[in-house]
């Protein structure tokens, strides 16, 4: 019988993708929710609504300015992050894979920050004022979404160039599915989760060229050749580290550390500064060896 490691480790997509602490911390706890929700026969969207109230309910507590009060927002936070794993985990284990599953699952971590922010804009809004408002409205508009988007593209794109998995949906084809539904009908909540996840696509693909170019060129020819997936790998795993720094677990360390020592000002302003500056590079060496490549495939 396999242990539960092994278990653990056949529901992920990829190994490339994930490290140590996402493996011990993060994805075997969601295992164990997953069999637990397979067993209650409950649907992964119900997970994924279930997380997105509990990460929520988290924000009431990082307004508060007494530790014990912050400790207990810290579980909630990590309860949530479980139930989004084992989401997944379900829906890969069930076969209940959906697209509204895969847009509520990124909506989910949304609004948990989304609360977040605004109780840390609350809590400082006595001494700062109005500024706090604009801190976490600059950190969480400007620069929290964007890195986690940029982050979770490069992961589904290497997924998709080592063959794990295919979730790599392009704006406009999302945005013809989403014209091709009416407003006022009974798919128009349909239409508006389509209007938003065609927005946020597009917004993976502007800052990323270089890697849309070689998407073409694959789509193109329909095939990956096997010497194109090694090189892909071998230029973009050594990246996946510092797209998992720029998505969740560490991202939520500085959060709690920032609870901790009681200068919450700290989270938004390192996502400003160093989480920005980590963005950028990122984006610019992967840009780099998808030029190179496209270049090389065109000669």
């Amino acid at each position: 019988m396999p242990t539960l490691k092994q278990q653990v480790l056949a529901t992920m997509k990829s190994h490339d993708t994930e490290g140590p602490f996402e493996l011990y911390v993060t994805r075997t706890p969601g295992y164990l929710w997953a069999l637990l929700f397979r067993k209650m026969q409950v649907h992964p969207i119900a997970v994924t609504v279930v997380s997105m109230i509990i990460g929520c309910a988290s924000g009431y507590f990082f307004y508060r300015s007494e530790l014990s009060y912050n400790l207990v927002g810290m579980a909630l936070l990590i309860w949530a992050n479980w139930y989004d794993c084992a989401d997944g985990q379900l829906a890969r284990m069930t076969g209940k894979k959906t697209q509204l599953g895969r847009i509520l699952d990124g909506v989910a971590g949304d609004a948990w920050f989304f609360c977040i922010y605004s109780g840390i804009a609350m809590r400082l809004l006595p001494e700062w004022g109005l500024w706090s408002w604009a801190l976490v409205i600059v950190a969480g508009v400007f620069f929290h979404a964007r890195q986690c988007s940029l982050a979770d593209y490069y992961r589904n794109a290497h997924l998709y160039f080592i063959g794990a998995a295919n979730e790599l949906e392009r704006s406009a084809d999302i945005e013809a599915q989403c014209k091709a539904l009416r407003w006022w009908s009974r798919n128009c909540l349909q239409k508006l989760f389509l209007f938003s996840y065609a927005s946020y696509t597009r917004g993976q693909e502007n800052p990323t060229p270089q890697l849309q170019a070689l998407l073409n060129n694959v789509r193109a020819k329909g095939t990956i050749p096997e010497e194109l997936r090694t090189r892909y790998r071998s230029f973009s795993k050594p990246l996946m580290p510092l797209c998992q720094i720029l998505t969740f677990d560490a991202r939520v360390g500085v959060l709690f550390l920032s609870m901790i020592v009681g200068l919450p000002w700290l989270y938004p302003a390192l996502e400003i500064t160093a989480f920005e500056a980590l963005r950028i590079y990122v984006n610019h060496r992967h840009e780099k060896h998808c030029r190179s490549i496209v270049k090389s495939l065109t000669l």
